[in-house]
């Protein structure tokens, strides 16, 4: 009886023992069920979220792209609109530059001086001193006025160029000068003979003018040279007749003389010479109305109207 019952209760107890085991198992597998269900939904939750995470990083990667081609790309295939009108810029820049820039033209080393009163024209030296009129009387060095070489009254100076004092330093030149006077009361016959002649000769006797050829124009010219303990003046005189008148050309070379200092060379006078002389193969005669020459010959000696 009492193993009977036992084995009932064995029974019994085996059954709880199974049906608690099952019971366990079906919670076991709800509560694994369960979990998986939330690992699946974190799982996919995870990935969504590193998904669009993943999708973010990759546009903000991407996005600068197309600009840095847009600039790249064009760089190295053609030049930028910036590129092409760089030239023109720079020349922009630069003409301005350009324009403001004076350029110093060099001047001619020669003048032309022109008087229509006498007709007279001639080229010399810019710096060469020019005096035209009333003032252009020339003086010997320090011996005075230059006296005009005609035979009779009446001349007038049109022009005298003179040269600067300090021409030839180291030397005993004191002056030099280029003389033009006018007469229109000496005859063509009187023009080629001068009130003062070299007298250089041996015997004391003056020597006569000379026919010379300056350019295209044929003139007398004589010589007269005077001389003190301080100064010695050399001249040249020309004549030609033109235009109803006598063209007279004074050249004079001045030196210290005798009162020269020790150490003072004498200046070379042939080549001073040289220079006056290319000023007067320059001289050119241009016609002068007659009416002027008229009122001229009555006005005197100042050559004006």
């Amino acid at each position: 009886m009492t193993t009977t019952w036992k084995s009932g209760d064995d029974k019994s107890t085996n059954q709880k023992s199974a049906k608690q085991a099952t019971n366990n198992n079906t919670i076991s597998g709800t509560t694994l069920s369960s979990w998986s269900r939330q690992q699946k939904l974190a799982m996919i939750a995870g990935f969504g979220i590193l998904g669009l995470l993943l999708a973010v990083s990759a546009c903000s990667k991407q996005s600068p792209k197309p600009a840095l081609v847009g600039v790249s790309s064009p760089a190295s295939n053609s030049p930028t609109p910036a590129a092409t009108a760089t030239p023109a810029a720079t020349s922009a820049v630069a003409t301005p530059t350009t324009a403001t820039k004076k350029t110093h033209k060099k001047r001619p080393a020669n003048v032309t001086y022109t008087d229509p009163n006498s007709g007279v024209s001639f080229l010399y030296p810019r710096k060469f001193a020019l005096t035209a009129g009333d003032k252009a009387q020339p003086q010997f060095a320090v011996l005075g006025d230059a006296s005009m070489n005609f035979v009779q009254p009446g001349g007038f100076t049109v022009a005298t160029v003179e040269m600067p004092a300090g021409l030839y330093p180291g030397t005993d030149f004191a002056s030099g000068f280029f003389n033009v006077n006018v007469n229109r009361s000496v005859s063509e016959q009187e023009c080629g003979h001068f009130a003062v002649v070299d007298s250089h000769n041996i015997d004391g006797a003056p020597v006569d003018a000379e026919k010379v050829e300056i350019g295209s124009t044929d003139m007398e010219t004589t010589s007269n040279f005077s001389a003190s303990a301080m100064t010695q003046s050399e001249t040249q005189y020309y004549h030609s007749y033109e235009n109803g008148a006598c063209y007279e050309y004074v050249l004079s070379v001045g030196t210290a003389g005798y009162g020269a200092k020790d150490g003072v060379e004498p200046v070379n006078r042939d080549e001073v010479f040289a220079k006056l002389e290319k000023i007067l193969a320059t001289v050119k005669i241009n016609p002068v109305e007659q009416e002027k020459v008229a009122e001229q010959a009555v006005n005197g000696t100042t050559g004006k109207e």
